[in-house]
């Protein structure tokens, strides 16, 4: 795995991924806050200073470098309208791992943004990073983010049992090696 100390913002066709700042924590919190959207998500403070603040501390930590989460805030490139975020952070254990999650805020859900900032964070853990395996977990209940995996080349791995009304599932893309190397 290779640590990207000069991290260069991704570019899609219409996204823009970037570092999030302390000044995305507002919006950021209005998306997470909505309970349609929390019921999925994992992180324990939704407050704007609860999400600054753990900005602040993955600010500090380049991408591919252990010790937690790295976020990116993803805009409209035409605009500059901050419509998600995505990240990603070293499955803690296990060489050559990342694991990625993603969030759209609701209004902008259903015009492909996830499947396009997901996409170029796939990209970037398998070819600037290194990573063997990209791997995203979701809520088995969670169709959209399921399907946004499958779109990117994730393939269900474990279904796993939380408690009898819950249950998270595991998807993986893998680097393809290549042709007489090593990867």
């Amino acid at each position: 795995m290779h640590v990207d100390t000069h991290f260069e913002p991704l570019f899609t066709d219409r996204l823009l991924l970037r570092r999030s700042t302390p000044e995305d924590a507002a919006t950021i919190s209005a998306y997470r806050s909505r309970p349609e959207v929390h019921r999925y998500q994992g992180w324990d403070r939704l407050d704007p200073d609860g999400i600054r603040i753990q900005i602040e501390e993955m600010a500090s930590r380049a991408p591919g470098e252990p010790g937690g989460w790295v976020q990116f805030s993803v805009e409209e490139r035409h605009d500059g309208r901050l419509v998600g975020d995505v990240g990603l952070s070293l499955a803690e254990g296990e060489d050559g791992v990342v694991t990625i999650g993603y969030t759209i805020a609701p209004a902008f859900q259903g015009h492909g943004y996830a499947t396009e900032a997901v996409g170029a964070l796939v990209a970037y853990a398998l070819k600037t990073l290194g990573a063997d395996v990209v791997r995203a977990y979701a809520n088995s209940e969670n169709v959209p983010s399921i399907r946004v995996a499958e779109k990117v080349g994730m393939h269900l791995v474990e279904r796993i049992e939380r408690n009898a009304s819950r249950s998270v599932v595991r998807y993986e893309v893998r680097r393809v090696p290549r042709p007489g190397g090593s990867g």
